[in-house]
């Protein structure tokens, strides 16, 4: 919204109309700025009521409520609940946020433990385990076979069994569940330590907002100041490529395109961009077109983009933004769509293109505008 990116995640909820209607499924969008989607706009405190009122559910009420599992013995996550549910909302939004959620929490809970096991870290601990959403409580550790049994361990008084069903816990229980973690702990280092080195060159902070590079129509005539239009295809930028003049990037995408010299030629001559990329769709193309169009393109963008410093600045202006070329008449090869067909193309060769300008000598003196 307004060219800021708020990123959200969607759940399967049931919703109710009126009394005399039966649930059906809904989805629920939850955002970072805590907005959470419905039927209508609320928070988590709005969710609550409309979950205790019975407008929504988190199951389909039409089932029959799922009876708890053994809690030692089951592979079983616990039942979802409505309060179950909200602690996991919660924590979606301080997971969109970049900020830990109540898995991250215990485990940090875990390793002052680790450091000082003592019995107020141990409450610490127990009360860190407890804040997890219990449906998600056996993925806490990431441990498909163990699951979260050695925190329940650890939370266990020695001479007592685990659940009440489990093994009686021992100081040997105790130590072989510590033994767990500092395994664990060393397994987290050594692939941090590993990431450090092959992730070397990732960006050390989040990068800037998506840039949108909308197709726009201008009835009375492109704008003189430069701005992210200037990003289109069909833009107006007079340059050369091969010994050949063209009036824009269309103008010599499709004429390059064509097989025939004759149209070649009379698409390089069209009245604007979108007049040569309709003349260069009717004409039969060169048979090794799908094979290089990638390279061609590229290359008419790196002429378009050093031939024109007005345009470079504005594709500098970007910075290290995503950028999403979205558009009306090119194939989805080129654009990004709103589905999965869109490959966006043009937006990452503009990205490509973008790197190339900045290996410009910095002293290069400016390209002269043909």
């Amino acid at each position: 919204m307004d060219g800021e990116r708020i990123d959200g995640v969607w759940s399967h909820v049931w919703q109710r109309l009126d009394a005399d209607h039966p649930y059906c499924v809904d989805d629920l969008i939850v955002y970072a700025d805590g907005t959470i989607t419905w039927d209508t706009d609320t928070d988590l405190s709005g969710l609550r009521k409309l979950l205790e009122s019975g407008r929504l559910s988190v199951t389909d009420p039409a089932r029959p409520p799922r009876s708890e599992p053994p809690e030692w013995g089951s592979r079983l996550s616990r039942p979802l609940t409505t309060d179950g549910f909200l602690l996991e909302v919660a924590d979606q939004i301080e997971r969109l946020n970049g900020r830990p959620t109540s898995s991250h929490r215990c485990w940090e809970a875990v390793r002052r433990f680790q450091q000082d096991p003592s019995e107020s870290h141990r409450s610490l601990l127990r009360a860190a385990y407890l804040a997890i959403p219990p449906h998600l409580r056996v993925y806490a550790l990431g441990d498909m076979d163990q699951q979260d049994r050695p925190l329940r361990i650890l939370l266990t008084d020695v001479g007592e069994a685990v659940d009440g069903g489990g093994p009686v816990v021992t100081a040997e229980l105790h130590q072989t569940a510590l033994d767990y973690f500092a395994r664990s702990h060393r397994g987290i280092q050594q692939e941090q330590a590993r990431r450090a080195v092959d992730y070397s060159d990732d960006p050390s902070g989040p990068g800037r907002a998506t840039v949108v590079s909308q197709e726009t129509v201008f009835p009375r005539g492109w704008p003189e100041e430069p701005a992210t239009f200037m990003l289109r295809n069909g833009c107006p930028t007079p340059f050369a490529h091969e010994g050949e003049s063209y009036a824009s990037v269309l103008h010599a995408y499709w004429s390059l395109a064509a097989a025939d010299p004759a149209d070649r030629a009379r698409i390089a001559a069209a009245e604007s961009g979108r007049d040569a990329q309709e003349l260069g769709g009717k004409v039969p193309h060169r048979p090794d077109w799908p094979a290089i169009r990638l390279a061609v393109m590229a290359d008419l963008l790196r002429a378009k983009y050093t031939q024109h410093e007005a345009a470079a600045q504005v594709l500098l202006s970007t910075g290290d933004s995503r950028i999403s070329y979205t558009g009306l008449w090119d194939s989805p090869f080129w654009r990004d769509t709103n589905d999965a067909h869109g490959r966006n193309w043009m937006g990452r060769l503009l990205e490509l293109t973008r790197s190339e300008l900045r290996l410009r000598p910095a002293n290069s003196p400016s390209p002269a505008r043909p």
